[in-house]
């Protein structure tokens, strides 16, 4: 169970599941008035939610593919982390890599939303790392 805490309940609501396979919700543009977004330009866009999310768990702010795809809209640090302690408003950073204007309005449907578990850890330095076939390669080195 996830704490949710809106702005202005009569204009917001909670973000629900599209489909019975969902893995994210939808969250929306909890505006005031219009953003346009000129090409390469960015924008913080709130959300009007605040959450409380259980310890040990965070949610991860992803694009949404149509809006990516149609548009050319995607969120900039993808994918964005809520930490388990924040209860700051959730706002999004949205860019827009197409070529033309786009507007975002209010209740618009801006990214989608993930919980996942995670696991703290602690560091062991080490003068060697354990060998594998691997190695080092990396970036493309198993070929195209």
């Amino acid at each position: 169970m996830i704490k949710i805490k809106l702005v202005n309940r009569s204009n917001n609501e909670v973000p629900e599941f599209a489909t019975e396979g969902s893995a994210g919700v939808d969250l929306r543009a909890f505006l005031k008035q219009s953003v346009r977004l000129k090409p390469l330009e960015r924008a913080m866009v709130p959300t009007g939610l605040f959450i409380e999310l259980p310890k040990g768990t965070e949610a991860q702010i992803r694009p949404r593919s149509g809006l990516a795809a149609k548009s050319g809209i995607t969120v900039l640090n993808s994918p964005g982390t809520i930490d388990s302690d924040y209860r700051g408003e959730i706002k999004v950073i949205l860019v827009n890599l197409s070529n033309d204007e786009f507007e975002i309005n209010n209740g618009d449907r801006i990214c989608q939303m993930v919980i996942h578990r995670y696991e703290t850890f602690e560091w062991d330095t080490v003068e060697e790392l354990t060998e594998t076939i691997r190695g080092e390669g990396g970036f493309g080195h198993t070929g195209v």
